[in-house]
């Protein structure tokens, strides 16, 4: 990580914080008085001015995207847009194939590979008409390896993984979205951390295209507002459809209105223990506000269904670890095998020493505790509209590197706790930039049950919209 000056630290308020929106801007495209192609030199600017501190990117395509930019232009001055995001200068993480830029995986082992084919995501955004500006960082090959990427409010901070750059390029205003994906918490703490509204979709809600490896992975949006990270999640969906087999997620074409919701259930997880004393007074302060406003919140301890499903989600880290490392073994495998020194210690370990610790019973055994998890969490649909968490264990922690002659750090860029279950449950789930911790990013989290990504979104809406922002 970069050292910090004073300069580089930016006081975070969810109050006063705007990040760069896009849906705001058609209107001037509309009557001329802006462009995209001007809105796409004004966050070139941001970029150059941020960059080398952030690193939130690996390529940038910057000819293309000005061509881009200038085909939108011609599209919003006939009054023929291809869609509600044409013109939007997007980052797509570079774990998602792009005919036009290489896909590095940020890993050492495909230094220079270069497919030439787009993500079917990808493609969907290029039918959308938005601009695909560049590839973001990403950690190696979406593991616990820290990538070179920091947070934009302090850089002696990460900023998440394993959606690093995506998360970064929003939270430092230089795109308005960005493409990013979820194995464990790669999506959602990003978000968190960066102070991003984030959606990660029902398992299967937008098509992962040529990365179908894994039983729990995603593709979903970081954006600055809900209304942009709606209209990309669903301009790609309605394109490109869902995962073979799966449904994609749907909804209105608009962005969904806010909706209260009657009853929330609060969820722990392990993570909770680790929660420390501010970062949990912040959350309690949000939950105080939702009470007051009529909703009724459920608690373990409360309420025996609540409990039930907390208790299903004892040691969540460890199965869902477990989960994706048998899964990605045999990938990761013949990655290692051809090139040796290619892939990190860390990855190695994260990838193939537990993968080969489970073995194929082991992976079996972790199936049915996640249909055990799947279990618990139904019985809570017919009762609550949703469930409401810390998105993370806290603001982003500090990451200045391994300590010499320690074990190295299991999760460098962030405890995940709070983020496997919706990625073991296949369940929506919605970052809402609301609170500050120490002058950090802190987001809550809103989840729903499998495909009820519009419904999580209005009442994540509702929150955001509704609450005063909380800064400790």
């Amino acid at each position: 990580m970069t050292s910090a000056s004073t300069d580089d630290v930016v006081e975070y308020d969810p109050a006063t914080f705007e990040g760069l929106r896009f849906h705001t801007a058609v209107r001037a495209f509309r009557d001329g008085t802006d462009s995209p192609r001007e809105y796409l030199e004004r966050c070139l600017a941001t970029i150059a001015e941020r960059e080398p501190v952030v690193r939130a990117w690996v390529v940038l395509n910057e000819s293309q995207a000005r061509k881009q930019a200038d085909a939108s232009t011609g599209r919003w001055r006939r009054g023929e847009p291809l869609s509600p995001i044409d013109g939007m200068p997007i980052g797509i993480k570079d774990l998602l194939e792009t005919r036009d830029m290489p896909t590095q995986m940020g890993c050492a082992a495909f230094t220079g590979n270069f497919p030439k084919r787009d993500n079917a995501a990808v493609w969907a955004l290029r039918q959308a008409g938005a601009v695909v500006l560049g590839k973001t960082v990403t950690t190696e090959l979406g593991g616990p390896e820290p990538s070179q990427t920091t947070n934009p409010f302090n850089p002696k901070h990460t900023p998440g993984g394993s959606s690093s750059g995506s998360g970064a390029a929003v939270g430092a205003r230089m795109v308005p979205a960005t493409i990013a994906t979820q194995t464990g918490g790669s999506l959602m703490r990003p978000a968190s951390y960066n102070g991003n509204w984030g959606l990660k979709p029902s398992q299967g809600g937008i098509n992962r295209g040529e990365r179908q490896t894994a039983s729990m992975t995603s593709h979903g949006v970081l954006a600055a507002c809900p209304e942009d990270m709606w209209l990309v999640a669903i301009a790609i969906a309605s394109r490109a459809g869902g995962d073979p087999g799966w449904p994609a997620l749907s909804g209105p074409t608009e962005p969904p209105p806010a909706r209260q919701p009657g009853a929330l259930a609060v969820m722990e997880t392990d993570g909770w223990e680790r929660l420390d004393d501010v970062s949990r007074g912040a959350f309690e302060q949000v939950l105080a506000q939702i009470e007051s406003s009529g909703v009724n919140v459920q608690r373990r301890g409360e309420d025996a269904v609540v409990e039930r499903f907390e208790r299903s989600l004892t040691g969540v880290t460890e199965l869902g670890s477990a989960i994706l490392a048998w899964e990605h073994y045999w990938a990761f495998r013949d990655v290692v095998a051809n090139n040796p020194d290619g892939v990190s210690a860390r990855g190695k370990r994260f990838f193939i020493d537990a993968a080969e610790a489970l073995g194929a019973a082991g992976y079996e055994e972790a199936l049915r505790d996640r249909a055990a998890v799947k279990s618990a969490y139904a019985l809570l649909g017919p009762r609550v509209d949703a469930v409401i968490a810390p998105t993370s264990s806290g603001p982003a922690p500090e990451w200045l590197g391994d300590v010499p002659g320690r074990q190295p750090a299991r999760w460098p860029t962030g405890d995940p706790a709070f983020n496997f279950p919706s990625s073991l449950l296949g369940a929506p789930a919605v970052n809402i930039p609301l609170m500050s911790v120490g002058g950090l990013p802190f987001g809550l989290q809103v989840m729903g049950q499998p495909g009820t990504e519009s419904k999580t979104t209005a009442i994540a809406r509702w929150i955001g919209e509704t609450l005063t922002p909380v800064r400790v």
